[in-house]
């Protein structure tokens, strides 16, 4: 997803929130010519065209786009330097969420895209030095996993009760007021400030009506996860003043203490500060509650002879299986070989988000059921007792082994169970390029 990261590398962290803004070494004036210059913008379009994003209300894609600005970028370029520059309504997405629900996303133009990612390059290493060291969404040189890794020690030392919050709908309840002002208490270049305002002021486009609104930073845009952590440093750093233990990662923060009763003093806190901010906890995902119970990022975590360890959550596991099955269907149309060619990217980006996971009989639990599909696959498609038996003996499986599938070529979960998991093995998965969970 094209808002995860820019092209900046990792800073050193600071302690500094609000700089001054007549102070020389601030985030400067002329952010925007930099951001503009030749270079910093080859390496934001190469950004953006990596990405892949969709188009945006203007319909032009990345190549349709890039053939645009030959001729139109001098224009553009002189309006963002004289403040005239009005970026284009989002298009609105909506995209199904695994528990059911909607996930709304504002798509951008590709040009807008373009100008955001270059902003980015530039910001990034100014503010993120600013923001807290328990955050860890959408930095530089951090992620999810450095997260997990952090309320596990947590958990270790024995803060084991978790004050779980999430933020209800945060990226369209974003106040632009209160925003824009914490910003201009990091940056003073005014040109900047105004462009960022105007990106949050652009409005959705709904069915072809520009709808306004004085809150939100729609998701699909390279600078809202930077303005996201504008916006929540302010919290982070109350909690910090407090002595507490916690970790945020956009919009889920989870703060960890030693008891139920400490943390509901924080949860009560926590809704207050938010309050300030404009912004509401949800309910329904929010708790205090036993470190154990509760997941995070797709983690859980257990505890075996005193020490805390890893897993994948179950509801991180229940939507694997979703995703296997809609790629396993047995009456998808496709060869086992374009299943595994549609299986293995997703399979790969799933192993690697999930490697610190420490149970490895889940890994093979989950490898095994997976396997146990294809090969269910594998005999469908075969569809004939005397196919069946030929591809069998042929895989070298016994006279007694192929007979007996043979005879029962319809019951295809049943035989995938015991008898083809001898002949289609590991091995042979692994000639079609299928990766090994376990």
């Amino acid at each position: 997803m094209e808002i995860t990261s820019g092209e900046t590398v990792r800073s050193p962290a600071s302690d500094e929130v609000n700089r001054p803004q007549d102070e020389s070494d601030n985030a400067g004036q002329r952010l925007l010519e930099r951001a503009l210059a030749r270079e910093n913008l080859k390496r934001a379009w190469k950004r953006v065209k990596a990405n892949r994003g969709a188009a945006g209300v203007d319909g032009l894609d990345i190549e349709q786009t890039a053939e645009a600005l030959l001729t139109q970028w001098p224009v553009i370029c002189e309006q963002l330097l004289s403040g005239v520059y009005r970026p284009s309504p989002v298009r609105r997405v909506v995209i199904p969420k695994p528990d059911g629900g909607e996930r709304e996303l504002g798509i951008p133009t590709v040009t807008d895209r373009l100008i955001q990612q270059a902003l980015l390059q530039v910001l990034q290493p100014l503010l993120d030095p600013t923001f807290s060291e328990h955050s860890y969404g959408f930095r530089p040189g951090r992620c999810a996993q450095d997260a997990v890794l952090a309320a596990q020690r947590y958990v270790s030392s024995g803060r084991k009760v978790v004050v779980d919050v999430d933020l209800e709908k945060f990226f369209d309840r974003v106040d632009h007021d209160i925003l824009i002002d914490r910003l201009r208490k990091r940056i003073a270049d005014r040109a900047v400030i105004r462009l960022v305002r105007a990106y949050l002021d652009a409005g959705t486009l709904i069915n072809g009506v520009i709808e306004k609104s004085r809150c939100g930073a729609p998701q699909g845009g390279p600078l809202s996860p930077l303005l996201a952590n504008v916006l929540l440093d302010e919290v982070d750093r109350e909690l910090e003043h407090r002595g507490h233990c916690f970790v945020r990662y956009a919009d889920d923060a989870n703060v960890y203490v030693r008891s139920h009763k400490a943390g509901q003093r924080v949860m009560i806190l926590l809704r207050r500060l938010y309050e300030k901010l404009h912004l509401s906890v949800n309910e329904s995902k929010s708790a205090v509650a036993s470190a154990f119970g509760r997941k995070f990022l797709g983690y859980a975590f257990w505890c075996a002879r005193d020490e805390v360890k890893r897993a994948v959550s179950q509801k991180a596991q229940k939507q694997f299986k979703q995703r296997i099955r809609q790629f396993t269907r047995r009456s998808c149309g496709r060869s086992l070989q374009q299943v595994v060619d549609l299986l293995r990217p997703y399979l790969l980006g799933w192993k690697a988000y999930f490697k610190l996971s420490q149970t490895p009989g889940v890994w093979r639990e989950l490898d095994k059921w997976m396997r146990h599909r294809l090969r269910a696959i594998q005999l469908k498609q075969w569809k004939r007792g005397t196919t069946t038996y030929r591809e069998l003996r042929a895989l070298g499986a016994s006279k007694e082994v192929a007979q007996k599938v043979a005879c029962n070529t319809r019951r295809w979960w049943d035989n995938s169970r015991w008898a083809l998991n001898w002949v289609l093995n590991l091995a042979w998965f692994d000639r079609l390029g299928l990766p090994r969970l376990s």
